[in-house]
């Protein structure tokens, strides 16, 4: 086991990392919507599963506008979700199964009932209260400026008495102004709150957005372009033109790092934070991670990656090359609740789970940690909800098909909707699948054949070198369809190709799929 009081073996830069949808995940009293003692009820499942930790999203007071993004108050429970009790009895019983407990934290705005922003609206123009947040007057008939919502339509709201805020989300989700020194010093007891009760680590939402330019200027398009505040993480092995995005990763968002993680070690040397960070450049996402901030930033590229051996090989190149410099730890993921799941990206069907098990199996042998979001352990696919079920705020501003095909509810048994999620014979908040059946924990739980026990197989497998392994990676030429590395005394080999390879000399730890021939298209094989 690592030496907690060690800051290069910290529990975080080698785990294994569950996201909980906390709405999908349990729900304990037949509403239909996931709650905290659903999520009590299943950290068995966790525990046997073999991950280190679980990430919950967010369960505080909300109007659920936003699924609970959009939060009224950060010190609560959502009666939806259950109560501080409920909080307190989840943190103690996965403490007692040997998990650690990481909660979202929503810094860049707030829920349009938090008091603060019903303070704003009270006050009036000029206030001490309207300054927490971006207020801005416009001529007639303009706004503030050009910026977009990464929900869609313009990024700014009129209030009552003609004055507009900034809300780079949705309209009920007002961002507040870092500038306005209530605002740090509020989260910062926030944390605080957390950290007494227990929690093990704090997911930082929207890491690179609490800062935009002072001038809230507008953004720079070219001719043929609209103005768009979405996300623009890639990395890539081509040159590329970089946005021009006033309203993201300004420096001045470090220096609130720096403060938090003074927080954090005061709490102790095993709390960590992991931001939430879509930047430009595998370089200015290592930023997020100097040794005075925070501890991990989400790696969206290999999430963004096609299913390509050059792709990947660029992205493990290039995260490595970053973290480095700084000391930091990698972290690799393939889907969470914002995206389409990988095994639909990947083609769907036979090809996209195949394709989904080996890209899993490369991930889980590099060094750093791996997130993982529930589900993908029983090889769900994204879901086609009927449009009368979406609730995605990005689909009722836009009409585009939003994010509830990643969200629908977790099936842990039975043979039937909605498959053992709680006690209701009905469907939960979002319809599950007539023909899900054979993809439950029941149903897979024993089955060698199995994406669950292929999950199992590979998280006991690799707690075995996950902590000796050593940090380095040398990539293997096995040819130009093939991601081949080498991290000590193991050997990762993906077949992104269409034709069967041959494989080197070792011992066969485990194959994502049947090895018939050599190593069979769209498989991986780990080798000693």
């Amino acid at each position: 086991m690592a030496d907690l009081n060690d800051p290069t073996t910290s529990w975080w830069r080698n785990a294994v990392v569950y996201q909980v949808y906390v709405r999908s995940f349990a729900d304990s009293d037949g509403d239909g919507v996931g709650d905290l003692p659903g999520i009590t009820s299943r950290l068995p499942h966790l525990a046997e599963l073999g991950v280190d930790a679980l990430w919950i999203t967010p369960f505080y007071t909300s109007p659920q506008h936003d699924h609970g993004y959009d939060v009224a108050d950060y010190r609560d429970v959502d009666p939806l979700f259950g109560s501080l009790t409920d909080a307190d009895d989840l943190l103690a019983r996965a403490h007692e199964l040997g998990l650690r407990v990481i909660v979202d934290l929503v810094p860049n705005h707030t829920s349009e009932e938090h008091e603060w922003f019903r303070a704003a609206l009270a006050a009036g123009p000029g206030s001490p209260e309207r300054a927490r947040y971006l207020f801005r007057d416009a001529p007639e008939g303009e706004l503030p400026n050009n910026w977009s919502s990464v929900f869609g339509g313009p990024a700014w709201t009129q209030v009552d008495d003609g004055q507009w805020y900034l809300h780079l989300f949705d309209s009920t989700q007002p961002d507040l102004d870092w500038r306005n020194p209530e605002v740090p010093a509020m989260f910062e007891d926030v944390l605080r709150f957390w950290l007494d009760r227990g929690v093990d680590g704090f997911r930082v939402d929207v890491a690179h957005g609490l800062f935009k330019e002072a001038s809230l200027r507008d953004q720079e398009v070219g001719e043929d372009e609209r103005p768009t505040s979405g996300a623009t993480t890639e990395h890539s092995m081509v040159e590329r033109d970089f946005k021009d995005e006033p309203m993201w990763d300004q420096p001045e968002v470090h220096e609130v790092y720096r403060s938090w993680s003074k927080v954090l070690d005061e709490a102790g040397p095993d709390r960590m934070a992991v931001a939430e960070a879509w930047t430009q450049t595998p370089e200015s996402m290592a930023a997020f991670v100097r040794p005075d901030e925070l501890d991990q930033a989400f790696n969206f590229a290999w999430l963004l990656a096609d299913w390509s051996a050059e792709a990947f090989a660029g992205v493990i190149t290039d995260t490595l090359a970053a973290v480095a410099p700084v000391g930091a730890s990698p972290t690799w993921v393939l889907s969470n609740h914002d995206v389409v799941r990988h095994v639909t990206r990947y083609g769907g069907g036979a090809q996209g789970l195949a394709r989904g098990r080996a890209a899993t199996l490369a991930m889980l042998a590099l060094p750093g940690s791996s997130y993982l979001y529930q589900g993908e352990e029983l090889g769900l696919e994204q879901v086609d909800v009927a449009p009368e079920h979406r609730q995605d705020p990005s689909y009722l501003r836009t009409g585009e098909v939003g994010r509830d095909g990643c969200r629908v509810p977790m099936p842990w048994g039975g043979s039937e909707p909605p498959y053992d999620f709680g006690p209701a014979a009905g469907q939960p908040w979002i319809p599950q699948p007539a023909d899900w059946a054979a993809l439950t924990v029941e149903a897979q739980t024993g089955d060698p054949g199995s994406t669950l026990e292929f999950y199992r197989s590979a998280l006991r497998l690799r707690r075995e070198f996950a902590w000796t392994a050593g940090d380095a990676v040398e990539m293997l030429d096995l040819g130009a369809e093939v991601l081949a590395f080498r991290r000590g005394p193991l050997t990762v080999v993906v077949n992104c190709g269409d034709s069967a390879v041959g494989l080197p000399e070792g011992e066969v730890l485990l194959a994502s799929g049947p090895l018939e021939g050599g190593l069979p298209a769209d498989t991986a094989v780990w080798l000693r």
